[in-house]
């Protein structure tokens, strides 16, 4: 809302002294568009009415005062403001009779106050007003976008309360959806001719090839606004609002927020149906189709994140061609190939990374390719998490194609009798520190942090224990299995089987 005439003229540093009106009476709240300043007999033609007009009657005379009043009461100016001192010492008699006659606020303007301080004055209070209400709408976008989180009801109910009316959601046929308040429902029978012209077809738009979007109306003690929902041709619902008095410029800049909120909302449940109808498919062992399957050879990550994980997908237009799944512990997501760096990259932050081997088009029938490339992920996200790597891809881990081959249950039976002994005498790390170190002596002694010979003794044990020559490249082969199948006994086998980052303790 503009500043007002009474909020102008009280300002102590003008001086304005109002001499129309009641003698003790307010000056009326009349809104100021802006300030005017003209010396012209007829300044109407460069006027567009709601001015504070300014002049100093430099071409006034008792003759022509009141004409000069009667055109801009015609116009429409907010008030008249004369400067005293100037070329007249004080207002002419007949100025003042004819604004009086014609109830036009004049106001007096001391010799000392400029018209560039008025004009300047009411600059900062419009500025100021404008200030409020883009605050205003911004706020209201805020609030109206949290309610839109919880559905279409709480949204209209909150858009009521912010424009101090009532708030009407009907469906595409013009059947009430919600009603802010309850009793706003019984008007949509009234509004059913309207809802019918902004339902129209595109190829029955008026004439003028205009198509309607909203319609405004006034009815006694009300002013409505009806607006369509939706982007297609045909509208997916309509938007109703009414208040006592006409909306101000910020009330419609609200409006179309709500109505834009709910246009996405309308279009949302397309994808959902998408979605709906590729996992209808995988249970009845069809192929997929429609474009929320991704296309093309696929990979799975596994994300150590969690919340951030979806925040960041929904923030990039690559995340759309994603499909994410929350687990415990981390997050699956299902990627295009191309947009597994890309998506690696977005993902960055959230924690550790697992990449699975790609998985083309053609072995992903039946879908369970898909549940061994998530295996494969999984694996490398464990070992990016043992290793403190930021990102690690299944190809990278050693031995995890020959592990893969593996049947888990005789291999970890093998294995766990073939390392008890070991374990049984305190002997498994020395063991798992030499093979590591390829049966090289002195750099498994370093990484245990013992003497050489020390281990020496311990390798001589251990070869009698398992009755094998631990220097024969075959024998540390099997053990390097053992070790890799028992180094994650809950897990599938695919984990490697060195020794884990940093100096291992002296067994």
């Amino acid at each position: 809302m503009p500043p007002t005439l009474a909020a102008v003229a009280a300002l102590p540093q003008l001086g304005l002294r109002p001499l129309t009106g009641p003698p003790a009476g307010p000056v009326p709240d009349t809104p100021v568009v802006w300030v005017a300043v003209s010396e012209l007999e007829d300044p109407t033609p460069f006027l567009e009415g709601g001015e504070l007009m300014l002049t100093t009657g430099m071409r006034l005379t008792p003759a022509n005062a009141a004409a000069y009043v009667d055109r801009l009461v015609e116009r429409g100016v907010a008030a008249l403001g004369f400067a005293i001192g100037v070329i007249h010492p004080r207002v002419p008699p007949e100025l003042l009779a004819a604004a009086r006659d014609r109830d036009l606020v004049l106001l007096e303007v001391p010799r000392p106050t400029p018209f560039i301080a008025i004009g300047k004055a009411v600059s900062r209070m419009l500025a100021a007003e404008w200030y409020e209400d883009v605050t205003r709408a911004f706020q209201a976008q805020r609030e109206l976008t949290r309610a839109a989180l919880t559905g279409p009801a709480a949204l209209v109910a909150r858009l009521a309360r912010l424009l101090g009316g009532w708030a009407l959601l009907l469906d595409s046929s013009g059947s009430v959806r919600h009603a802010e308040p309850a009793s706003a429902g019984d008007r949509a029978e009234s509004l059913a001719g309207d809802v019918a012209r902004l339902r129209r077809h595109p190829e029955s738009r008026p004439a003028d090839g205009a198509a309607l979007a909203s319609v405004a109306l006034s009815v006694p003690g009300e002013n409505i606004v009806l607006q369509r929902i939706g982007l297609g041709g045909r509208p997916r619902g309509f938007l109703a609002v009414g208040t006592a008095a006409p909306l101000p410029h910020v009330a419609h800049t609200i409006v179309g927020a709500a109505v834009a909120l709910l246009t996405l909302q309308s279009e949302v449940p397309r994808t959902g149906r998408e979605l709906r109808a590729a996992l209808a498919a995988l249970l009845l062992g069809l192929p997929p189709e429609g474009p929320a399957v991704p296309r093309g050879t696929l990979r799975v990550l596994a994300c150590g994140g969690s919340g951030p994980v979806l925040d960041a997908l929904d923030s990039d237009p690559a995340g759309d061609r994603c499909l994410a799944l929350p687990l415990p512990g981390h997050t699956a997501i299902i990627v295009p190939d191309g947009l597994t760096g890309t998506i690696v990259s977005l993902l960055a932050f959230a924690g550790p990374l697992g990449v699975s081997d790609p998985v083309p088009a053609e072995d992903r029938e039946p879908a369970g390719a898909l549940g061994t490339a998530l295996r494969e992920a999984e694996d490398a996200l464990a070992a990016a998490r043992r290793r403190d790597e930021d990102v690690l891809h299944y190809s990278d881990l050693p031995g995890q194609g020959l592990l893969g081959l593996l049947e888990p249950g005789p291999a970890r039976a093998f294995a766990r009798g073939l390392l008890a002994p070991l374990r049984a005498e305190g002997l498994l790390e020395s063991v798992r520190a030499y093979v590591a170190a390829n049966g090289q002596g002195e750099a498994a002694a370093r990484a245990l942090g013992v003497h050489r010979h020390t281990l020496r003794t311990r390798m001589r044990k251990a070869a009698e224990l398992l009755n094998r020559d631990l220097d024969d490249p075959a024998v540390r082969a099997e053990l390097w299995f053992a070790l890799a199948v028992t180094a994650n006994e809950d897990s599938r086998i695919g984990h490697p089987g060195d020794s884990p980052p940093g100096p291992p303790g002296i067994a």
